[in-house]
Parts: C-alpha cells; sequence; structure tokens
C-alpha cells in the first residue's frame, strides 16, 4: 500500500502513545503513515461529570466525524470508551492485544479505609463498587487526563485515593515512578470488574475503505477480540443507551472463555452479577453466551434496576 495512512487521535498523552503504538505496527508492516490528533468534547469540557453530559462516545465522537468526513482513514481509541454502535459504514477495523485490565487505587500515604475516606473517580462503575465495599465512604468527581488526575489527587488535601485503569499509568510510565514523582502508592482493585474492553486499544475504519481496512487487519489479535466482543455484547444488552455501573470481563483458558459481569446501583447499594465458562470459541455461540449472561442479571431484578438508574440520570 503506497497511500498515506492518517492516524486520528486524541491529543493526550496517553491517546498519543496508543497512536503510536499502532503506527510503528504499521509502519512495521511498510506502510507510511501520518499522526492527526484532534480534541474531543470529553477532553475540553472537564467541569461535568461525564454522565451528566449526556453524550454517547463523548471521548471518540470528534473522531468518528473525522473519520465520516474522510479527514482521517483510521481512528485509535481506548475501547472502553467507544459506544456499543457504531455509526452507518464504520467498523472495528482491529484489536490490539490488550494490556492489564485491572483497576488500582492510588492512595497517600495516609490512607487507611477504616477511617472516613473520600476516593474520587469519574466512572460511575467505580464509584458503585467502591460504595459497595465502603458505604460511608465520599466519591468525589475526577476529570481530566491521567496526568491532571494524579495532580488533583496530588494536590487536594482533602482527598485520599483515586481509581485508575492500571493500563494507562503503565503505558505512559508513570506507574514504576508513583511514589518517587507523585509521593503516591498503589494497589490492585481485585475485586471490581472492569469496564467491558478495559486495557484495549480498537482501530476504527470505514468499512468501504478496504485498502486501509486490510492493511489494519493485520494488527488484529483475535483472542482479545473474542473477549472484548464478548463483554460488549453483554453490555449492549444491558445498557439501552444508558451510561449504567455495568462491569464485564473475559478471557480464554485452556480453549474456553470464562467471563464475569455485574450491574451495581449508583449507591452502590444493589449489586447483581454474573459468571460463566463458553466451551465454545465460534462467533455464534459467544454471541449467544454473551446475550445469556446479560439476560440473567436482567431477570434477577436487573430490568427494574436499569430502569431505576435511567430515571436517576435525567
Amino acid at each position: 500500500m503506497t497511500k498515506q495512512i492518517r492516524i486520528g487521535t486524541r491529543d493526550s498523552e496517553l491517546a498519543m502513545w496508543q497512536a503510536r503504538t499502532v503506527q510503528n505496527a504499521l509502519e512495521a508492516l511498510g506502510h507510511q503513515t501520518l499522526l492527526v490528533p484532534v480534541k474531543s468534547q470529553g477532553d475540553l469540557n472537564l467541569d461535568e461529570p461525564l454522565y451528566e453530559m449526556g453524550i454517547t462516545g463523548i471521548f471518540t465522537k470528534t473522531l468518528d466525524v473525522a473519520l465520516v468526513k474522510d479527514e482521517i482513514d483510521i481512528a485509535v481509541h481506548s475501547l472502553k470508551d467507544v459506544p456499543t454502535q457504531l455509526p452507518k459504514g464504520m467498523i472495528q477495523a482491529a484489536v490490539m492485544e490488550r494490556a492489564d485490565h485491572r483497576d488500582i487505587l492510588v492512595y497517600k500515604s495516609s490512607f487507611n479505609p477504616d477511617d472516613q475516606m473520600t476516593i474520587a473517580t469519574g466512572s460511575l462503575r467505580r464509584k458503585s463498587q467502591w460504595l459497595n465495599m465502603y458505604p460511608l465512604h465520599n466519591v468525589v468527581d475526577l476529570r481530566g487526563n491521567v496526568n491532571t488526575r494524579l495532580a488533583k489527587l496530588q494536590n487536594n488535601e482533602d482527598w485520599n485515593a483515586a481509581i485508575f485503569a492500571k493500563a494507562g499509568l503503565e503505558r505512559i510510565n508513570i506507574l514504576k515512578n508513583l511514589r518517587g514523582s507523585y509521593g503516591l502508592e498503589y494497589s490492585h482493585l481485585d475485586s471490581f470488574v472492569p469496564a467491558p474492553a478495559q486495557g484495549a486499544m480498537m482501530i476504527a475504519a470505514m468499512e468501504q475503505n478496504t485498502t486501509v481496512v486490510d492493511a489494519v487487519s493485520q494488527l488484529n489479535h483475535l483472542s482479545t477480540q473474542k473477549c472484548v466482543d464478548v463483554e460488549r455484547l453483554f453490555l449492549r444488552r444491558l445498557e439501552g443507551g444508558c451510561t449504567a455501573p455495568i462491569g464485564a470481563h473475559a478471557s480464554i483458558r485452556q480453549g474456553r472463555l470464562h467471563f464475569q459481569g455485574c450491574l451495581l446501583s449508583l449507591d452502590g447499594k444493589q449489586r447483581i452479577q454474573t459468571t460463566g465458562v463458553c466451551e465454545s470459541l465460534e462467533w455464534k455461540a459467544l454471541e449467544e453466551f454473551a446475550f445469556a449472561k446479560a439476560e440473567h442479571i436482567l431477570d434477577n431484578d436487573g430490568l427494574k434496576l436499569m430502569a431505576s438508574i435511567k430515571e436517576s440520570l435525567k
């Protein structure tokens, strides 16, 4: 392929790292590339909590428009930020191999969960799961890129800790220097079910752009793709276009897909969860499995809970 592939990306440090990773992989295959950074509405508006902004795909919409208008050839996203329904004509051209999927708690040295604590996060899922464990803690909103959020935690005397995706801090080499650079510690939140597709990067393209789609498809990591597809199908069946505290994680071990998923109330008091194993990795079996897991949630008070969440977020 001789045509230069224009790579659209948000302009944060983490997003640029992701785009450069895709750029390096494409150039290693012999393709010419150009990075095209843009700023999303989610990056520009740091005052409102994400769920109050009422826009699906707040971090992907600007890139989607650029892709549809042929201003870029591909868009690189954190897949957990991507709506389960892509714009017409747009496809998931590739999913890169997933990094660590876990959430971590980044905290100050004085942190003691038995005390009255203030925890910062911009995620309803993280807020609900934290309150499910520590209902008396105060959870406050936290927005911005990784560096901004860490600085806010460091500089706010009233905040004790914040919750992050481990992959983000690892990718820009912050995690290993967390203590030295910020005076902060971290621990894994192994009881948390992550956001669907957390830790995975997705490359979107227009289906009709077959030359680009063929080039990008060589970067697809099949086992990661199968896992995140199941997680996102589970999410799609549950969410109904609504932001909600939903967690999902799938992994493939010895030719079988292992899954866990959950839905929580906004205050964390109610938690509905499901687990299971899919014996087949064929697409139809995985699709049926994902929807069955979602139906299990809905049939066990999940439908009523989703209606309550939608009403609360109006």
